[in-house]
């Protein structure tokens, strides 16, 4: 009985592990065609399109994607748009942290109202922001420069917001109130005994963040006029532009914007996994 038990959990499991590995193959599978494809000589990139094999593998698509256009290399788009991620990031950790520890620790007037209008602005579709943004920023003169792009983040999000308030909820009260009998005010609870507990969620915060500033096309679309200031992503439709439809080299330097997100996924999943789980301190 314990025998036929065990059997028929291995071969669940098996079962299971092979239809995981099935989806995952066919999850996966765009990534490994265009990275496939970067290497392919431009005649082979259609012709040969249901095979990620080729006779004559060949990473020149990499260096004519690289010297990029209008006199600009991919090395700057590069740089501009870790420029925005990075700046974006820390804004709205910083940011996030701040609004999420008010609303999770202390007692205000009107503190149901604003939490219920953070919570709208998360039922909101971006696009509806995006013209009365544009005008707002045009008024201030922003258009044309990163600002844009960075400063918002700094106000933070509902989301994120509500990621980390439900992060330091789980925090045990009495943390707090030993630290009050010890002389911290509130500040110094927020510096020296939550933030150290919520860097899970601080992480989740910040990888997310740079990731969709990191992939944000539309952003550099509305506010960038000016090639040398052009982030990865918008960079790519521009080069696919000005190159007469050089796929080779735009699955090429799509493949390399895949490499610092991949490069922050893998050191950071840990953290991210557990800030998404809101597996904070247990009391």
């Amino acid at each position: 009985m314990v025998t036929n038990l065990k059997v028929q959990r291995r071969i669940s499991l098996t079962v299971y592990h092979g239809l995981m590995l099935l989806f995952s193959l066919l999850m996966i599978y765009p990534l490994l065609w265009m990275a496939a494809s970067s290497v392919k000589p431009n005649g082979e990139i259609f012709t040969k399109a249901s095979t990620l094999l080729t006779d004559s593998p060949s990473f020149e698509h990499y260096t004519t994607g690289w010297r990029g256009f209008g006199g600009y290399t991919f090395g700057r788009f590069f740089s501009n748009s870790l420029l925005v991620a990075v700046i974006s990031a820390l804004g709205m950790m910083l940011s996030s942290a701040v609004v999420a520890y008010g609303f999770a620790r202390i007692r205000f007037r009107g503190r149901q109202f604003w939490f219920t209008a953070m919570i709208v602005t998360m039922m909101l579709p971006g696009q509806v922001m995006m013209i009365p943004r544009f005008v707002l920023f045009n008024e201030m003169g922003w258009v044309g420069t990163f600002l844009p792009m960075t400063v918002p983040a700094f106000f933070g999000s509902g989301f994120n917001i509500f990621l980390i308030m439900q992060f330091i909820r789980t925090i045990p009260f009495e943390l707090d109130e030993a630290a009050s009998i010890d002389g911290c005010g509130k500040y110094s609870s927020f510096v020296r005994i939550i933030l150290p507990l919520i860097v899970p969620s601080l992480v989740t915060v910040s990888v997310l963040t740079f990731m969709g500033s990191w992939e944000d096309f539309m952003g550099a679309l509305l506010y960038l006029n000016k090639p040398h200031m052009y982030t990865v992503a918008y960079a790519l439709k521009m080069f696919n532009d000005s190159s007469q439809a050089d796929y080779g080299a735009t699955f090429a330097m799509s493949v390399l914007s895949l490499v610092p997100i991949l490069i922050i996924f893998f050191f950071f999943q840990k953290q991210l996994v557990e800030g998404i789980s809101t597996q904070g301190l247990k009391g």
